[in-house]
């Protein structure tokens, strides 16, 4: 974002200082920036007047953007898109569908290498979820199967983001 800086710009502008606050407001910041890192200055024109500007002439500062995180040091600045997309949303779940079912092993006292049958019930969103996902579960839980329904075995009810569903493992 872009402010007049008034000591520089009251002794040279005086009466357009309110003009020259506005359109910096409307200007982009991405673009602005880089006008003036590649050539020094930009260029506003102010009732049919052309009103150039350095880095000197204005206060400028960084906003985050909603959706985006940003550090700056050293001159350098990175900026991360933070917005989840259902992609990564339904991986997240994933992993810790993943997760709950390793604990479930572990309480059950099941050896590391023995294979395992996941029953989820409970929950239409859940049990899709393992449905699309059914492979990278079972391999990572050593599971033969994923049903959908009550099975013998250790139970658990759990909160998997906000949503509750129960888990069965057995082994096979």
């Amino acid at each position: 974002t872009f402010k007049p800086q008034m000591r520089t710009l009251g002794p040279k502008y005086g009466k357009l200082l309110n003009a020259i606050r506005t359109k910096l407001t409307t200007l982009n910041g991405v673009e602005t920036m880089a006008k003036l890192n590649s050539v020094g200055l930009i260029t506003l024109d102010i009732d049919g007047q052309n009103i150039e500007l350095t880095k000197d002439d204005l206060l400028i500062s960084t906003t985050q953007r909603e959706g985006y995180v940003s550090q700056s040091e050293n001159g350098f600045t990175v900026v991360i898109d933070t917005t989840l997309s259902d992609e990564l949303i339904e991986e997240g779940f994933v992993r810790e569908i993943i997760s709950k079912i390793q604990t479930m092993r572990k309480e059950a006292d099941f050896e590391v290498q023995n294979n395992i049958n996941i029953g989820c019930t409970d929950n239409k969103r859940i049990q899709a979820i393992c449905k699309r996902n059914k492979e990278i579960i079972t391999s990572e839980t050593l599971a033969k199967d994923i049903v959908y329904n009550k099975i013998d075995g250790y139970s658990k009810e759990w909160n998997v983001n906000g949503e509750n569903v129960t888990f069965t493992v057995v082994r096979v």
